[in-house]
């Protein structure tokens, strides 16, 4: 994606973009490490599984906390330094958690290494604020690809080289990596100018601003929640619903997460036809992909045979999860276009909301299938799924301008 369109002087090239999105997905990987060595902490430090399971709640934790403290500074320093500096502490809180010698050193390694791995959500905006506003969705869906498979592909390495070389070497390994990711876009991403001239405290105040002056990101990070919030609910209960209907471990769910891999190829594609299509008309479509998959899936697992329903599974698993994707990447696009110089404040309103849904849809669908079974759960996956679209069908109204100049 060679391109002749440049942002103070600096020209998106197409190892630039590739360089951000491999640290981007090296990033987010962080928060997704620890899923498959949970059984390894909790030997070596000789603890149950209630209270080992505290650790990914932390790194959660933390990644929300860096959504919300850290990812809009985006508009008030140099993206560069911001996401270095961010980058070598990530480095600095994988090798804390590599040598952590108890379990209350692991989890305040692990809440610092969520907090840091936000720069993931720092490197996206970056991307999008350089590329050519007629290439900005394909460049977000190209920087997106680099963060899915980083969540997809997290789990899968961190549990072979768990085997193999231990979760001590895994985060030694995961630091590494960072630190190198860094070190490249310190050398090769050059300086970008603030956006904003506001002091810090102004920064966060102008996020309620944005929120409640802009219809477009009020629409994108509710209806985005939503879809996220049934998302959440499937994956939160969908191994629980294959052990009882069906007597499947573990290793057999997890091979169902590999569906995730059908968002990741396609957000370039999706990227590309909102720049051409317009965003708008792919988060409607991907609301009601969504939507048709969680309806299809209330079709009982008893009325046909285990092969013909598992196959039915997959297929919907890979189609809602596409429409989900579909949504995410057009929404960012959207908020990107909006707010071209708060990025990084849209940003963080956006995954606030998204964050918000996913814990929400976990919450509800453990009671809800403890009551009810899966079709409680896909139920209430296929009515967040048409609130969303319903929300994304409403008229758009005409941007507020009450904002601060300034902004």
């Amino acid at each position: 994606m060679q391109s002749s369109y440049s942002k103070q002087g600096i020209q998106l090239t197409t190892s630039l973009i590739v360089m951000l999105s491999i640290a981007c997905g090296i990033a987010v990987a962080s928060l997704y490490y620890s899923h498959p060595l949970l059984p390894l902490f909790a030997d070596s430090f000789a603890v149950n599984s209630n209270q080992i399971g505290a650790l990914p709640t932390l790194t959660q934790a933390g990644y929300a906390l860096g959504l919300l403290l850290l990812v809009p500074l985006g508009d008030k320093f140099d993206r560069r330094n911001l996401i270095v500096v961010k980058g070598m502490a990530l480095s600095a809180a994988l090798v804390l958690t590599a040598c952590s010698g108890g379990l209350t050193p692991l989890l305040i390694a692990s809440l610092v290494v969520g907090i840091t791995a936000s720069m993931a959500q720092d490197i996206i905006p970056t991307a999008a604020y350089l590329a050519d506003p007629k290439q900005r969705g394909h460049t977000v869906g190209l920087v997106m690809t680099g963060l899915l498979s980083g969540i997809l592909l997290s789990r899968v390495i961190s549990g072979l080289l768990g085997e193999w070389i231990g979760w001590r070497g895994v985060y030694w390994v995961a630091a590494v990596a960072i630190f190198i990711a860094s070190v490249l876009i310190w050398r090769l991403l050059p300086s970008i100018k603030p956006q904003s001239r506001l002091s810090a405290m102004q920064i966060y105040r102008s996020m309620w601003q944005l929120f409640k002056t802009q219809p477009a990101i009020q629409k994108a990070a509710v209806a985005q929640g939503l879809l996220n919030a049934g998302f959440s609910a499937f994956w939160t209960t969908m191994a629980l619903m294959l052990s009882q209907q069906f007597d499947f471990g573990s290793s057999i769910a997890g091979l169902f997460g590999l569906a995730g891999a059908a968002g990741a190829i396609a957000a370039p594609s999706i990227g590309k036809m909102a720049d051409k299509l317009g965003a708008k008309k792919l988060v409607w479509a991907g609301a009601l992909l969504a939507t048709l998959s969680f309806g299809l899936m209330l079709v009982p697992a008893s009325s046909m045979s285990a092969p013909l329903y598992l196959t039915l599974l997959v297929v919907l698993t890979i189609l809602f999860d596409l429409g989900v994707q579909l949504a995410l990447v057009s929404h960012q696009t959207i908020i990107y276009n909006t707010v071209p110089d708060a990025m990084a404040r849209g940003n963080a309103l956006l995954l606030v909301g998204l964050f918000i849904g996913m814990t929400l849809g976990s919450s509800i669908a453990s009671q809800l299938f403890a009551s009810f079974g899966w079709q409680g759960v896909v139920s209430f996956a296929l009515l967040v799924s048409f609130a969303a679209l319903l929300i994304r069908m409403l008229p758009d109204k005409l941007t507020s301008t009450e904002l601060q100049r300034d902004v």
